[in-house]
């Protein structure tokens, strides 16, 4: 049943070969790694209204002077991450280039903050979505961490579908959004020149402004920077591109970049123009949208686009997150199940692990966006730190072309990132405290993880020129734990007699029926004269601990005849995978507890149900 759901859910599998054909185009990894970054600007700007509004009205006329701070730091983040996905066109981003030019720890800082990071993207863009779809539906206001929840389950499902099909599902949300905004700002744009649009900021360009501070103005600064969290995610999905894979890559990345700024820019001057004050039943984006096109058609189908853009950036963590965790998966940093390809050829464990990461944060948080924004950025900005100093060293070693020039682009979105950091730090820190006990933790995971590998790599290597410690045992011991005398109890002892030298069968009685047991005992003599039965009596309904007891005990005595113990669970397999809910997993208990003991072999035989 399970397997006809999962071919509905997520569609058939797909052969290796197919790789090919999943690859992604630059149109579509515009839909599929842009929609986080593009759909911030439906709130960048409203981040460094409501920080300034503080102050007064008039203090409204900074932000145009914010934006183009932010517009610097996203030409450099651009031109910096265009030259890692050259330099290291493996996927991985920050993290690949922290750990070669910073060294491992650095490394594991970048990489550990973008999985967090990732979730947080997630959990952000869906409960943003979840608020446009709840002030559209006001009755569904109450179950808001419900709705999140969903959108995140669904994008998971679409994800697991592969990469083709995410892409197309997601090409219509994205490029309309993108028409949607080129429409408002062209309109907006043409109304001001034609009069259609009167000046209504509340101070003008230069004016002095009483109360306004440099630390209110970084303050704002930092706040807007949320504009540019998703940007990195293009050079972390390199391997996703069509050949030649770097070269689509940063021409993506440039496109997205263009479409970003000028968006952005767009947006902020046609709020300072228009006057527009944040409010709190009502975003800055739809203020504008109102006032350039009224409460029409095109108004409503903007915040349908905003709502579903919003909806779907979830995905550009599920593009990217997965291709992250397998690089720190095969450096051994995460579990190796972050390296097997699905069905659909996607890194199925790593986009249900930021699912199941994303809700968490949802539940933690209780669907707030406001609440998870400056985490979120704080998030992106330790690795932009880590990515960009990483790259500076990385031209003074290779000295290539025009390495200076690109040292000093490089120099410059470090240094205003590191700003950020400090700034988020320092004024968002009511907010942004989980990070600095959440960071120490994933690290320690890490090192645990890496430690683990190191040492089962250290036991099980064989050396060159060594033989391998083979010990020669005299012969062997089973037990077998029989429940009753069946098919499956016969099936195990003619089994156990191929096997063994020596084979005992162990039963564990209970007080309830008495009779009952010692109609087993006898079955069994009868049945099998020749092998020994031994009946352990519970008191306390306990079948596992008097089995180890009693194992641990003829491994001992094996041992000193120099033979080896094995420990035989019989158990019958139902035909069908959904009839094993009907009855109890004893064997299963009985293996897990067994395997404690490294002196005893534990093994399983079947028996097949034909009905």
């Amino acid at each position: 049943m399970w397997r006809y759901l999962k071919r509905v859910l997520i569609g058939k599998p797909l052969k290796t070969m197919d790789e090919g054909g999943q690859a992604l185009t630059k149109f579509k990894a515009l839909a599929l790694l842009s929609s986080d970054a593009l759909s911030s600007v439906a709130y960048g700007t409203e981040q460094i209204t409501t920080v300034l509004i503080t102050l007064s009205a008039a203090a409204l006329y900074y932000q145009l002077w914010v934006a183009a701070l932010v517009l610097v730091l996203l030409f450099a983040i651009t031109l910096s991450y265009q030259q890692i996905i050259h330099a290291y066109p493996s996927g991985g981003g920050a993290y690949v280039v922290a750990s070669t030019n910073w060294g491992q720890s650095a490394g594991l800082v970048a990489g550990g903050s973008l999985l967090v990071d990732y979730m947080l993207t997630v959990a952000v863009s869906t409960t943003s979505g979840t608020e446009a779809i709840t002030s559209a539906i006001p009755a569904l206001y109450p179950y808001s961490v419900l709705v999140s929840v969903l959108i995140v389950i669904g994008i998971m499902l679409l994800n697991l579908r592969g990469m083709r099909e995410s892409a197309s599902f997601l090409t219509l949300p994205v490029y309309l959004f993108i028409f949607m905004i080129i429409v408002m700002i062209g309109v907006g744009f043409y109304n001001i020149v034609s009069g259609h649009i009167t000046y209504h900021a509340a101070a003008s360009v230069g004016q002095p402004v009483q109360g306004m501070t440099l630390l209110l103005f970084l303050r704002a600064f930092s706040s807007g920077s949320s504009s540019l969290t998703g940007v990195e995610a293009i050079s972390n999905a390199v391997p996703n591109f069509k050949e030649p894979k770097r070269h689509n890559a940063a021409a993506t990345l440039a496109i997205m970049a263009g479409i970003l700024a000028i968006f952005f820019a767009g947006i902020t001057f046609l709020s300072y123009y228009m006057g527009i004050r944040p409010q709190s039943n009502q975003t800055v984006l739809s203020q504008i949208g109102i006032g350039v096109f009224g409460h029409g058609v095109l108004y409503y189908l903007l915040q349908l686009s905003t709502a579903l853009i919003l909806a779907v950036a979830a995905n550009t963590g599920f593009s990217a997150f997965p291709i992250l965790a397998y690089n720190l998966a095969k450096d051994k940093f995460l579990p190796h199940a972050y390296l097997d390809r699905g069905d659909r050829l996607g890194y199925s464990n790593g986009i249900i692990s930021l699912a199941v990461g994303a809700i968490v944060l949802i539940f933690i948080f209780h669907g707030q966006t406001t609440l998870l924004i400056p985490l979120y950025a704080l998030g992106v900005f330790v690795p932009f730190v880590l990515s960009q100093s990483g790259m500076i060293i990385h031209w003074f070693r290779e000295r290539e072309g025009f390495w200076l020039g690109k040292a000093f682009i490089n120099l410059i979105g470090a240094g205003i990132s590191l700003g950020l950091v400090v700034l988020l730090l320092l004024l968002h820190f009511g907010n942004v405290w989980p990070y600095v006990i959440i960071m120490p933790l994933v690290l320690l995971l890490f090192y645990r993880i890496n430690g683990h590998y190191h040492n089962v790599a250290k036991q099980l290597r064989v050396a060159a020129k060594e033989k391998a410690d083979i010990h020669e045992y005299d012969g062997a011991t089973v037990i077998v734990l029989v429940s009753n005398i069946t098919r499956v109890t016969t099936g195990a002892i003619n089994y156990a007699r191929s096997i063994g030298d020596y084979v005992i069968a162990m039963h564990v009685s209970f007080d309830e029926n008495p009779e009952k047991e010692h109609k087993t005992a006898q079955e069994f003599t009868e049945e099998f004269p020749d092998i020994r039965f031994v009946d352990i009596h519970s008191s306390y309904r306990s079948i596992a601990t008097p089995t180890l007891r009693f194992c641990d005990v003829i491994a001992k005595r094996a041992a000193e005849r120099n033979f080896t113990t094995t420990v035989l669970v019989p158990q019958f397999v139902p035909r069908h995978p959904w009839q094993n809910v009907l009855h109890n997993q004893t064997a299963l208990r009985l293996r897990a507890i067994l395997n404690s003991r490294e002196n005893i072999i534990v093994s399983t035989y079947n028996y097949h149900l034909k009905e």
